[in-house]
């Protein structure tokens, strides 16, 4: 679907046609047909919409005459997500920058752009252009550090679920909660990599205008925090899971431990009996109080030992 969206009253306006200095959102479902038909009215070339489309597509700037691309990737909350699938994915949003419009598309709803959609941003005038990318490289920097402070906070629960736990849901989750952090480092890593270039090269051509290098610089520093963040909880999550899969091993340990002393304990009274079942003469056969005899003295040892493992604290 293609929506043309511009800012009147200090409302955002969807449009019937698009005009000079409009917003062109192309949002799912959407056509190949649609798609060409986009490229052609505002002459740029097709693999600018469709390599925005890729989901592997890698954060990167590209100039065709007058029109800009810029792909950025975001996060994205996994919707079909599994026991051992990401929380959270990243996905490419396209920022083509043409003369006179400026084109969002993705592949998925993004959050991102849901934000402008809904008018939630401050500030927020599609109609100029320069600020409206850094609008939105900052939201996604805004979004990146709210879903690791998410993912943080979940760790943080699982762990305490796993200090009793000897089953395997508590470390699929954190595999899972890692696999998400792998999405984002790898993201964030490129996302950086393009604004230092955009920066370099003044792609936005703002290097004129302080408050919006200032934006910019600000933006980097914030990138740069979400991947410094990512990298952290990386690392600690690595060790969570190598420190608990002990401590899950070392509870399974322990409770085969016990049931092993338990079973030496019930081994006397039954090597006892077994003595006198067999078909053979015995001690005491003929005495009639023997067999209580027999008995305390099973139950006796069997004590013994109890006492004895629980001074070497093996229970």
């Amino acid at each position: 679907m293609i929506h043309y969206y511009t800012k009147g009253d200090g409302k955002l306006e969807e449009l019937d046609v698009p005009e000079s200095g409009c917003w062109i959102n192309v949002a799912p479902p959407f056509s190949h047909e649609e798609l060409e038909e986009v490229a052609q009215q505002f002459d740029f070339p097709l693999d600018f919409l469709t390599d925005s489309l890729d989901i592997d597509e890698r954060s990167r700037y590209e100039r065709e005459e007058d029109v800009r691309l810029i792909v950025v990737n975001t996060p994205l909350l996994n919707e079909i997500q599994e026991d051992v699938d990401a929380i959270f994915v990243t996905v490419p949003v396209g920022i083509i920058l043409t003369p006179d419009h400026i084109i969002t598309i993705s592949s998925y709803e993004n959050p991102v752009l849901q934000k402008f959609l809904q008018d939630k941003v401050k500030n927020f005038n599609p109609g100029d252009e320069r600020m409206f990318v850094l609008q939105i490289l900052e939201q996604t920097v805004f979004r990146y550090l709210n879903c690791l402070k998410q993912l943080n906070a979940k760790r943080n629960l699982i762990e305490k679920e796993l200090y009793d736990s000897s089953r395997n849901k508590e470390l699929r989750q954190l595999l899972s909660i890692e696999k998400s952090l792998v999405y984002f480092v790898n993201s964030l890593s490129s996302n950086e990599l393009l604004k230092m270039k955009m920066k370099r090269t003044d792609f936005l051509r703002i290097i004129k205008d302080e408050d919006m290098s200032d934006l910019f610089e600000d933006i980097i520093i914030d990138n740069s925090q979400a991947l410094e963040m990512a990298n952290i909880y990386t690392n600690i999550l690595n060790g969570t899971m190598d420190a608990y899969s002990s401590i899950i091993s070392n509870n399974l340990n322990v409770v085969i431990q016990r049931l092993t002393l338990v079973t030496i304990i019930l081994m006397v009274p039954t090597l006892v009996a077994s003595f006198y079942g067999m078909n053979v003469p015995v001690p005491f056969e003929k005495d009639q109080t023997a067999f209580f005899a027999i008995v305390s003295i099973s139950v006796l040892i069997s004590l013994l030992l109890a006492w004895y493992f629980q001074r070497k604290r093996l229970f």
